[in-house]
């Protein structure tokens, strides 16, 4: 991609603009009167155009659970030819059953160099998961590494919908709703079946993705915190409406079931001119996290830090959640301040987007920007050797936490890492050294 395109994509999304609201009930057409009063399906659209419904939900589920939009289009959805399969590249689907599942902790550096013109759908590449597809239930860990714009084709992935986490380089999001900027720092949620081409900002970028099988994303409740406190609804960012009219060929790529498929249209998809409803793509800024933590003793449960979850059929027990060690400050008294030791019935992928983890070595060998770590259920972890020698013997002053950005996805299953990942030259070896050399202190007098 060159720089020009570059500079053009960039331009394009910094001058977007946005309805808000996680949830709510949005509005938009990109040509005045596009978008029907008083119906949602009369006789004939305004402006020859074509109504259309997106469920992301059964039409049955209860008011408070139910999501689906309106569409208004150039062309229905259903002009187009068969699919054909095509190779799945790095892509990997639940159920994972090349490898078993391990109790070993894993630590892996950044994805390498991707070829010259590797968009972003060929530079998805697989990690682990749980769940199956099939049956809606579970989640696959994801990284991308990208050096070219997607050129006259579009995905969609109906197994899911995607938490894009930018780590290097901007994205730009072109969706059947609009547009979107995702930056480093930012988080873009892409429904399940929504299609969308991804160009970038700068010359590469890199970063995670979470496809959750299960329940949409929702913010979770907020309990004694109050009505106020965490990912505010008002934050996340919707597209406005805006389309493509494009006559010529587009690849459309769709992933069902596991696998990818490909069609040819004689026209984008992106061709949607109006539409209203509570099924849209969002952006967040992870920054405007307002994180909630201990003003007395004890460091919290890292669950006081979830900015979204997929809840499950047990109250409090999630297919995934994201949480995001946002910037904060840490004054506990007579506390060690790092996230403590523990095992965990819930399985943890941790990335850093940039900076440092407070509970992990950085620089290289380490937890660095762009790599990945994954603790299994009740597999031991917990702040490395140096960073425990460091905390046990800091000065308890008050201390502000904000070089770094590090996120989590937590699922309630184990995660199966792919045979890709077991095998990968960016696996670290060793990395259960981290916790040698933490010594017996009993009967010391410490």
């Amino acid at each position: 991609m060159s720089g020009t395109d570059n500079e053009q994509a960039r331009k394009t999304a910094e001058g977007l603009v946005h309805s808000s609201g996680f949830g709510n009930e949005h509005s938009t057409e990109a040509v005045p009167g596009a978008l029907p009063h008083g119906r949602n399906s009369p006789q004939r659209a305004p402006l020859g155009l074509y109504a259309e419904q997106l469920s992301g939900s059964a039409f049955t589920e209860p008011r408070h659970s139910n999501q689906r939009s309106w569409l208004y289009r150039i062309r229905p959805s259903a002009a187009h030819p068969p699919f054909t399969r095509i190779d799945n590249g790095g892509l990997r689907s639940a159920p994972f059953t090349e490898t078993v599942p391990d109790p070993n902790r894993l630590r892996w550096d950044p994805l390498p160099e991707p070829a010259p013109g590797t968009d972003f759908l060929a530079g998805l590449w697989t990690l682990g998961g749980n769940g199956d597809v099939t049956q809606r239930a579970g989640m696959a860990v994801h990284l991308y590494a990208a050096n070219a714009s997607m050129t006259d084709r579009v995905f969609s992935d109906a197994d899911g919908e995607l938490l894009i986490v930018p780590q290097r380089g901007g994205l730009l999001l072109r969706t059947e709703f609009g547009l979107l900027r995702a930056e480093p720092g930012h988080v873009a949620l892409i429904p399940r079946g929504v299609r969308f081409r991804v160009e970038l900002l700068d010359p590469e970028a890199r970063g995670y993705v979470c496809e959750n099988y299960g329940r949409p994303f929702v913010l979770p409740d907020l309990g004694p915190i109050g009505a106020n406190g965490l990912a505010n609804a008002r934050d996340f960012l919707a597209p406005v409406a805006a389309f493509e009219d494009v006559e010529g060929p587009v690849q459309v790529i769709n992933k069902f079931c596991g696998n990818l498929w490909s069609a040819t249209y004689g026209h984008s998809p992106l061709d949607v001119v109006a539409w209203h409803g509570n099924l849209t793509p969002y952006v967040y800024d992870l920054h405007r996290f307002n994180v909630i933590g201990t003003i007395s003793y004890d460091h919290p449960d890292p669950s006081i830090f979830t900015v979204l979850t997929s809840p499950s059929d047990t109250p409090g027990l999630a297919g995934v959640d994201f949480v995001v060690f946002a910037p904060r400050w840490l004054v506990g008294e007579d506390t060690f301040r790092p996230p403590y030791f523990h095992r965990n019935v819930m399985s943890e992928y941790m990335g850093l987007i940039e900076g440092a983890y407070d509970a992990k070595t950085a620089g290289k060998g380490g937890f660095v920007p762009g790599g990945g770590s994954l603790h299994n259920m009740m597999s031991a972890h917990g702040p490395d050797r140096d960073t425990f020698d460091k905390a046990s013997a800091a000065e308890l002053r008050p201390q502000k936490v904000d070089d770094g950005l590090a996120f989590m996805f937590e699922t309630r299953w184990p995660v199966t890492a792919t045979e890709q990942a077991r095998t990968a030259g960016h696996l670290q070896k060793g990395y259960d050294e981290v916790w040698q050399g933490l010594e017996r202190h009993w009967g010391s007098g410490a």
